[in-house]
């Protein structure tokens, strides 16, 4: 009868600390893939970011040649 007790809880600790232990890798992979998430949207963020500035950039560029064109068509008709 003592072995089997034995036994028993022997088991039911075994069955618990198994059961923390994929608790815990569910827990870090969850964190893991949030931290990749974060990071992804992140980098896609800054890429945006850098594309708007880009065509900014182009835009300005752009209207700084009309701009200079006009005045120089102005500057003919005189």
């Amino acid at each position: 009868m003592k072995r089997f007790l034995t036994v028993l809880v022997a088991s039911m600790f075994l069955a618990t600390a198994a059961y923390t232990a994929e608790e815990k890798k569910a827990d870090e992979k969850k964190a893991e893939g949030e931290a990749k998430a974060e990071k992804k949207a992140d980098e896609k963020k800054a890429e945006g970011k850098a594309k708007a500035e880009k065509k900014a950039g182009e835009k300005k560029a752009e209207g700084e040649a009309k701009a200079e064109k006009k005045a120089d068509e102005k500057k003919a008709e005189k």
